[in-house]
């Protein structure tokens, strides 16, 4: 695939899936782009075309892979310059193999490469001759430009892979000329193979030293709702910022940590006995908003961590209920606000982020993990 960079275009009200690479039009002068290639099969380079059209924008050079020396290029708002002894690595052919590539990937079909490990595989479980010859012709479809990374591995590239194909004494097609395959490297590459195939085999029952990179509990969505009293059992309705659990702060207690948040937003103290003494959150917010405001939106996010991290550990029973949750993406209803609520997936959801990271220092806490203090320095 050419790249990892991930985009889509919108047709007829579905996303169409896609990526995009660096590429030079010739139109009189050159012009440094973006070549767009999607999942259904169209090209966007100075306008969507079909594969077959592409092709033909690549034959006649208006999509270029020859960069002539003294050639004047553009980069459009940002520089003119001309080529100087310029050297590519692209020939239309190269090109056009990547771009059906990437559609392929695209579509989670195998691309070159995938059809060269699976005749490999298919070598190394039967090595007879033609099954090595399939092999052979399946690594030299593969586009020159991406050989080198058709085993993923960064050290060797594919030299194992080169030699696998070819076998002792024998020369590759395509390559430089030298010395033949030895016995010494078709064994090693064996080797290599053979350990490929077990790590392969592992990879999917492997956890990673310091756990998995994504949760196992399934997702909770944290609803927005107007609770009003205490409940025996609140479920995950005890998570959200706005359920009536008395955070102490200084001295004052809070009705819960609306609350408390939207006090410690304004210096003036007359405010602040009038947004605790609010009959909602809502009505507190409101008082917060017309009284006088600190620098609040550079700090909000460390009193918000602070806030929670006193409501759990001033109510035992809600730090249970947060930490049933496990690992579970927390995601948070806020109709009045896209920095802290989730918003439909528009948001940024931060209250959910800080109750996973409150719920993880529960979670240390209970492990006997002593976390340093701010300002101090681990001995």
């Amino acid at each position: 695939m050419i790249g990892n960079r991930i985009t889509y275009r919108t047709a007829d009200g579905v996303r169409v899936p896609g990526t995009w690479r660096h590429a030079f039009i010739r139109n009189g002068d050159y012009f440094l782009t973006d070549l767009f290639i999607y999942a259904d099969g169209l090209i966007d380079c100075w306008g969507l075309v079909t594969l077959e059209e592409f092709e033909e924008n690549l034959r006649c050079g208006r999509v270029a892979t020859e960069l002539p020396d003294g050639a004047r290029v553009s980069a459009h708002e940002l520089a003119v310059w001309r080529f100087g002894e310029p050297r590519t690595w692209l020939t239309p052919e190269l090109l056009l193999a990547e771009v059906r590539d990437t559609i392929d990937k695209l579509n989670g079909r195998r691309d070159s490469t995938d059809r060269c490990l699976a005749a490999v595989d298919a070598f190394l479980a039967d090595r007879t001759e033609e099954n090595r010859t399939a092999a052979r012709a399946a690594y030299l479809a593969i586009p020159e430009t991406q050989r080198h990374y058709a085993l993923g591995d960064m050290d060797r590239k594919d030299w194992p892979l080169q030699v696998l194909v070819t076998g002792p004494g024998e020369h590759l097609d395509g390559t430089p000329p030298g010395e033949p395959v030895t016995r010494e490297e078709y064994d090693d590459a064996i080797a290599y193979f053979e350990e490929r195939a077990k790590w392969i085999a592992e990879r999917p029952a492997r956890v990673p030293a310091d756990g998995p990179a994504t949760p196992i509990a399934p997702a909770i969505h944290l609803y927005q709702r107007h609770s009003r009293e205490p409940s025996d059992d609140p479920g995950t309705k005890a998570l959200r910022n706005d359920f009536p659990a008395p955070v102490l702060v200084d001295g004052v207690t809070y009705p819960c940590v609306g609350h408390v948040y939207w006090a410690l937003s304004t210096t003036d103290p007359a405010a602040r006995a009038a947004i605790r003494d609010a009959n909602t959150v809502y009505a507190a917010r409101d008082r917060a908003a017309d009284a006088p405001r600190r620098g609040w939106d550079q700090a909000r996010n460390a009193v918000m961590t602070a806030l929670l991290r006193a409501k759990y550990t001033q109510h035992p029973a809600l730090a249970r209920i947060l930490l049933v949750t496990h690992d579970a993406t927390l995601v948070y209803d806020d109709f009045d606000s896209g920095y802290w609520g989730d918003d439909g997936g528009r948001g940024r959801n931060w209250t959910g982020r800080l109750l996973e990271l409150g719920r993880s220092g529960l979670r240390a806490e209970r492990a006997g993990i002593t976390l340093p203090e701010p300002g101090t320095a681990a001995v």
